[in-house]
């Protein structure tokens, strides 16, 4: 069972999926990790076919991201969208992680300050923290990828690089640019977006009195105990949108 299917009772078809793809961009704007209009999430449906977050005439950006920005394109950027909708500049960063990765159903692109501002002060994520965070510490410790390039990724080859330097991780940074995440769901690629984000904040604190923290001991990490997706993506999912809701932002204004 995925995370979806716990989490969104009957979601599956084309019009659930965008309005959860939709969901997404809301929490990951609301948690500032997209700014402005930049940044989307795509899933995977039936075929070679995705929805993403498109970009439309009456743009408002992430945080106000409703179901109508989100538009179905295939694999080799073909679509029909309504007029005046556009998929975005940087298709290919969803497009050929998911041709590159069948076991990606959800793919998250967003420019977390925190993580960009980390890579480029020379901090690696580190597995610095333990229970603070046990996904975070998890994806720390198999290490972070970082694709080198603070480009655009507009390009099909540009894109397959971006595949290439994310391999067979759940999430890779972009040098100068920003991250992706993924999933085999969106709620779990917004998760471990914000995960992600997380352990560059507690990086930034941790380095600016001028020490390097330590890793966690071996023995620590061997206590950690896997919480399961339930638990680690499931109820975070359900926290954000809560939160949502009562900010007044569960549905787009």
């Amino acid at each position: 069972m995925t995370i979806t299917d716990r989490t969104v009772p009957g979601l599956g078809t084309t019009s659930d999926l965008g309005d959860l793809v939709a969901l997404g961009c809301r929490v990951l704007a609301y948690r500032g990790l997209a700014e402005d209009i930049l940044g989307h999430i795509s899933v995977r449906t039936a075929g070679d076919e995705l929805l993403v977050r498109c970009r439309g005439p009456q743009e408002r950006g992430l945080l106000f991201t409703g179901s109508d920005d989100v538009h179905a394109v295939s694999l080799d950027g073909e679509s029909e969208m309504p007029v005046g909708f556009s998929a975005p500049n940087e298709l290919p960063i969803h497009t050929e992680i998911l041709r590159a990765r069948p076991d990606v159903q959800a793919v998250v692109h967003v420019h977390p300050p925190a993580v960009v501002a980390a890579d480029l002060a020379g901090l690696p994520l580190r597995p610095i923290v333990g229970a603070y965070n046990i996904p975070a510490m998890r994806m720390a410790q198999e290490g972070v990828p970082t694709y080198p390039r603070g480009v655009l990724i507009n390009r099909p080859e540009l894109g397959q690089d971006v595949a290439r330097a994310l391999g067979d991780r759940s999430v890779c940074i972009l040098r100068g640019h920003g991250i992706v995440a993924t999933g085999d769901s969106v709620e779990q690629a917004v998760v471990r977006a914000l995960n992600l984000d997380a352990l560059a904040r507690m990086t930034l604190q941790a380095n600016s009195f001028g020490t390097t923290p330590p890793e966690l001991s071996a023995e620590d990490v061997s206590a950690m105990p896997d919480l399961g997706s339930a638990f680690n993506d499931a109820q975070v999912w359900a926290y954000n949108v809560s939160r949502l809701q009562l900010a007044g932002l569960a549905d787009p204004l």
